[in-house]
């Protein structure tokens, strides 16, 4: 359905996306994550036809985005972040519009019209003016006007973003139907979202491609029942040399920074070695106060955190 093939992107000296390739089958949901300025929107951009790559290709339904951009492009609805709407409209007005764009023939503009409405759950509100709506509401019109043309591919930008979280529920309940017609390529913030919706997940840092699997599977690679998340202010910076004093330490990686000064490592054993009687006693001596320390849950958010190897909130 989706191949990007060895996708390059630079701006003057500066590489936005090197070298990126995947794959998105017909009918899977799936999940773009990146850090800010990972590269993300500029694959969505890319994808869409908004921005060339510098090298590569796009293959939209086998249609070569850079040499029939118009056929490519008719194949992609796309629900941009911020949801840039016209507010004097009314939803009816606005997909209605959306379809003239769209070329929708004429002869079937309002049965196409109110079967998007109907299945945004716009139509109790279709006469109403944008401005007077809802956030969420307002995100169902921004997806409303990316079904319009009936297009296979739906990219969506944070769809959730700002919405309670009845809305968030109502959204991610659409967006799931939508999946069962469409294929769908999903960018959120909220990665316990991104773990119940999506089939597969792209993770993209720096540039480039980290990791692409299904949530399960990233989450089983970083269970370890022999490693520990500990979270310690060492003004010191003393806990590298953890790993001469606890010699079952196999590694110790930083997680994050935390803004009150702490921070968040992973440390990994040797074997089947349960570190945690050494490490608070060793980490006393050397007064490294723990604030925290638990096993890894197992959740997207430390797959994530692990893959981009520092905290990110994209």
């Amino acid at each position: 359905m989706i191949e990007v093939k060895n996708i390059t992107k630079k701006y003057g000296s500066f590489t936005a996306l090197d070298n990126v390739s995947f794959e998105i089958k017909e009918g899977e949901i799936m999940g773009l994550l990146g850090p800010n300025g990972a590269g993300k929107s500029t694959t969505m951009n890319i994808i869409t036809g908004y921005i060339e790559p510098t090298s590569g290709e796009i293959l939209i339904n086998g249609i070569n985005m850079l040499k029939k951009p118009k056929k490519a492009k008719r194949e992609i609805g796309y629900m941009p972040e911020g949801v840039p709407l016209y507010y004097d409209l009314t939803p009816k007005e606005f997909v209605t519009y959306m379809a003239g764009i769209k070329k929708v023939d004429k002869k079937v503009l309002k049965e196409k019209v109110e079967k998007i409405l109907s299945e945004t759950g716009l139509a109790d509100v279709k006469n109403k003016l944008i401005k007077n709506l809802s956030r969420g509401y307002k995100q169902r019109v921004s997806m409303a006007g990316a079904l319009v043309g009936e297009p296979k591919i739906l990219i969506l930008d944070e769809p959730t973003v700002g919405l309670d979280p009845k809305q968030i529920a109502e959204i991610r309940s659409l967006i799931k139907k939508l999946g069962k017609d469409h294929t769908v390529i999903l960018s959120s913030h909220i990665l316990s979202e991104v773990s119940q919706i999506c089939d597969k997940v792209i993770i993209i840092n720096k540039g480039k491609l980290i990791a692409i699997d299904t949530p399960d599977n990233l989450e089983d690679k970083v269970a370890n029942d022999n490693s520990v998340y500990v979270t310690v202010e060492d003004v010191d910076n003393k806990i590298e040399q953890m790993k001469e004093k606890i010699e079952d330490i196999k590694e110790i990686k930083l997680i994050k920074e935390n803004d009150d000064g702490t921070k968040k490592y992973l440390i990994s054993a040797n074997g089947k070695t349960d570190l945690r009687k050494s490490i608070f006693a060793e980490f006393a001596k050397e007064n490294i106060t723990i604030f925290e320390m638990k096993k890894p849950d197992a959740t997207l958010e430390d797959a994530f955190m692990q893959l981009i190897g520092e905290g990110g909130d994209k």
